[in-house]
């Protein structure tokens, strides 16, 4: 009798969908005592593979974009520039309405880094920073569009949310091991909650690991895409990769992103188009800029 439970909950322990089983097991009359906590354990980490399996709402992305930019805001600080920054918020409002997700929950906000570091971060939810180093790399307005676009892009396509989803399989795992050492005696600190988890992975793949290639360079096209739909120059998606580049050196942006020479040759077949008519004066409008 024993042993025939004792398979049944390893079944439930090692494919948590089966998470209503563990209740059943608890509640047949019978059972024995020594079984009972390992139905406990498989419930538990059960409830954490059902919240883990559930899509984000666009609420809860805000939410988690904004504990992502705190963290971000203790290792850079703000740019207390006004003109700067209601001009980046500008351009980059501009390029968020042509994107292919124009609306987030409570928008899309641009903000400016007290950093000579060029470099950018896209925050789930809409939040979008851009340091003075990374203005300064850009030769003209449309060069500015285009990064921003680059990070409109990664938010469009929910890329820190994606960034997160096996950090929290994974600590579906991590909760039958601490439920586990609970029952049977052995040591353990608090379990952190999901969303802590999700903040923690969400800030090393935007400040420290960068987002996968595939997502870089899905970010680039739809830039790319973004620019022409707003009115920008699309080929200044090219000209501020290549100036990056040309620049060298291993850290900002470079240090994060994949090469160059890859991400310019994704984008090389849809970036033709000549210059618009308002490039002129954009580019005017930039220079006039006070870093």
């Amino acid at each position: 009798m024993k042993r025939g439970f004792g398979k049944m909950v390893g079944l439930v322990l090692t494919s948590l969908c089966l998470y209503g089983c563990a209740q059943v097991i608890a509640s047949i009359p019978g059972v024995p005592e020594s079984i009972k906590p390992a139905a406990d354990i498989a419930e538990k980490a059960g409830v954490k593979a059902l919240e883990a399996s559930r899509e984000i709402s666009d609420s809860e992305e805000y939410y988690l974009g904004r504990a992502v930019a705190a963290r971000i805001l203790s290792r850079y600080p703000l740019y207390k520039n006004q003109v700067l920054t209601a001009y980046v918020n500008e351009v980059g409002q501009t390029v968020a309405r042509k994107s292919i997700r124009p609306q987030t929950y409570k928008g899309y906000h641009f903000a400016v880094l007290d950093s000579q570091e060029a470099n950018s971060f896209a925050c789930p939810g809409g939040i979008i920073f851009i340091t003075r180093g990374m203005i300064k790399a850009c030769a003209n307005e449309d060069q500015l569009a285009a990064v921003l676009a680059h990070e409109v892009g990664h938010i469009a396509n929910r890329d820190g949310i994606a960034s997160i989803s096996q950090a929290r399989w994974t600590e579906v795992a991590t909760t039958i091991g601490t439920e586990a050492a609970k029952q049977y005696g052995g040591s353990l600190g608090q379990m952190v909650s999901l969303f802590e988890g999700s903040i923690d992975d969400v800030f090393k793949t935007v400040i420290v690991n960068g987002y996968s290639r595939t997502a870089e360079e899905n970010a680039d096209r739809e830039g790319v895409e973004t620019l022409k739909r707003a009115g920008y120059n699309p080929q200044a998606m090219v000209a501020i990769l290549t100036a990056m580049s040309t620049k060298g050196g291993t850290g900002g942006i470079l240090g994060t992103h994949p090469d160059v020479k890859d991400r310019l040759a994704n984008i090389k077949f849809i970036a033709q188009a000549a210059h618009t008519r308002m490039e002129p004066a954009r580019s005017k409008r930039f220079k006039g800029l006070k870093l």
